[in-house]
């Protein structure tokens, strides 16, 4: 029995490790491009949003490994702020990059208003829920 509940934790961190493995280079590979096109700022979103996909992995992992909710309130609500604060700077980079390919202004300010009901529902899901 113990035996198949750490083959099922096995088999996850071979996924996990093959997902941020595949993140890496994808994101290696989209940097040295916009790098060698000449592209700053573009190099600077892809740095940005790997940055912040790492941190934001690394937060939901230390949550998931807390004791429980009893015994570390403090870092729960710590954690919250900060995967808060991770997936609002995604959701406004990605919207960014989205909204800017728009065709028209209409349509990029219905992009920049998604972004805003996300966030908000991101607040409201995170500080305000169960």
């Amino acid at each position: 029995m113990e035996r198949e509940q750490r083959g099922g934790a096995d088999g996850t961190a071979v996924l996990v490790r093959t997902g941020l493995i595949a993140l890496t280079l994808t994101s290696a590979v989209s940097a040295y491009r916009a790098a060698a096109a000449g592209d700053l700022a573009s190099t600077a979103f892809v740095a940005v949003s790997y940055a912040s996909l790492l941190l934001l992995f690394r937060s939901l992992r230390a949550y998931e490994r807390l004791p429980p909710p009893w015994e570390a309130a403090d870092q729960r609500a710590r954690l919250r702020r900060e995967v808060w604060a991770l997936c609002t700077l995604l959701t406004v980079l990605f919207s960014w990059k989205v909204a800017a390919a728009m065709p028209s202004w209409p349509v990029a300010a219905a992009v920049w208003a998604m972004a805003a009901l996300t966030t908000a529902g991101g607040y409201a899901a995170l500080f305000h829920g169960p």
